[in-house]
């Protein structure tokens, strides 16, 4: 007898999506060069290798343009979209909703609270701050963003040990957020307008005004944020398919949602400490990856978010810096002009029945 043909071997899925993987590095490193590269100064990309790697540049001043400015801009930028992303996936993941954001449990309304305490209530300390507020780089914002934050997460964390339905948890989160931002709100309706001008300055959002020194503190917590992650694939797979099945394939469910809950907010919450509150981030990335990868495994989808946010960032803040002008626009305008064309798109998938969160 003849011997059949062998059938033409396929290339794997995972191998597909390892290239996939590879080919959103190289975009993450294109993406990190040309934020140092553009802005009110080009700097031709040779010489920024150059600066990089020690070397004396053209003109003294691309070197401090480089090394004081637009490196710690850009590496805020990749911190920020990893972090908002990956907590974006998280939040989706556990209420199973394709609209979730991290912000969704009112972290960012109680980091604005904490900022509109710090500059709007507050007489002498008030004015004080106000001179960093320009340039959203003053730490005492930060600080003020960052106990607001807490605090919600405290209240999130502990009202989560309490209640079993994920949709409760959701609505109650809300509710922090709402209550939060009535306060906000009434604190902007009694201010001074300089204070008020000061207060939307920061609520604009922006990558520029973090320095060295608040990077050595923004950094190591983004990543122990990240780092919780990492035990968390597989029951965040398993909750796709519903708290019910979860339990029935050993899942902790309880546990699960307190590290989902403790990472998204602490990601959520640092950024909104140092940047203010970054959106659409979160809401769009995910989606973006489960189509481009065509799964659900969040195996693959947590580093592929963390990678596509950081240089959706990156590519966000190079557009804002308006290359060769020198005017700046704040992220959020960036982020939102993208991003709700793409939220609109996932309301009309999911309308049509064509939102998958299955594995």
């Amino acid at each position: 007898m003849l011997a059949r043909p062998e059938p033409k071997r396929t290339p794997s899925k995972p191998t597909t999506n390892g290239w996939l993987i590879a080919l959103f590095v190289l975009i993450l490193a294109a993406a990190l060069v040309l934020s140092l590269s553009l802005g009110s100064v080009s700097i031709p990309i040779k010489q920024v290798f150059g600066i990089l790697f020690g070397k004396p540049a053209l003109k003294e001043s691309w070197t401090t343009i480089v090394l004081n400015f637009r490196l710690t801009k850009a590496l805020t930028a990749v911190l920020t979209g990893a972090a908002l992303s990956v907590a974006g996936l998280q939040m989706q993941t556990m209420f199973r909703n394709p609209l979730a954001d991290p912000f969704i449990l009112g972290i960012n309304s109680g980091a604005s609270l904490g900022v509109a305490l710090a500059v709007l209530a507050i007489g002498t300390t008030g004015s004080i701050l106000l001179a960093g507020i320009s340039t959203a780089g003053d730490l005492g914002l930060a600080l003020a963003a960052s106990i607001g934050a807490g605090l919600v997460l405290g209240l999130i964390l502990l009202v989560g040990r309490r209640v079993k339905n994920p949709t409760t948890l959701l609505i109650l989160g809300l509710m922090f957020g709402y209550a939060a931002s009535a306060v906000t709100s009434l604190l902007i309706y009694f201010s001074l307008p300089e204070r008020i001008q000061a207060y939307t300055v920061w609520s604009y959002g922006s990558f520029s005004g973090v320095t060295w020194s608040q990077l050595r503190v923004m950094a190591p917590v983004i990543l122990v944020g990240l780092a919780l992650t990492v035990f968390l694939p597989k029951p965040l797979n398993a909750l796709l398919l519903g708290e019910e099945y979860a339990r029935s394939m050993g899942v902790n469910v309880r546990l699960t949602r307190f590290f989902i809950l403790l990472s998204a907010s602490i990601l959520a919450g640092t950024v909104t400490a140092f940047c203010g509150p970054i959106g659409f981030i979160g809401v769009a990335v995910p989606h973006l990856c489960r189509n481009m990868l065509r799964s659900a495994d969040h195996k693959l989808l947590l580093p592929a978010v963390a990678i596509i946010g950081a240089a959706l960032a990156l590519i966000a803040d190079a557009i804002a810096q308006l290359p060769g002008s020198q005017y700046v626009l704040p992220i959020n305008v960036v982020t939102s002009l993208f991003g709700a064309p793409f939220v609109v798109w996932v309301i009309i998938r999911q309308r049509k029945g064509r939102t998958s969160f299955s594995v």
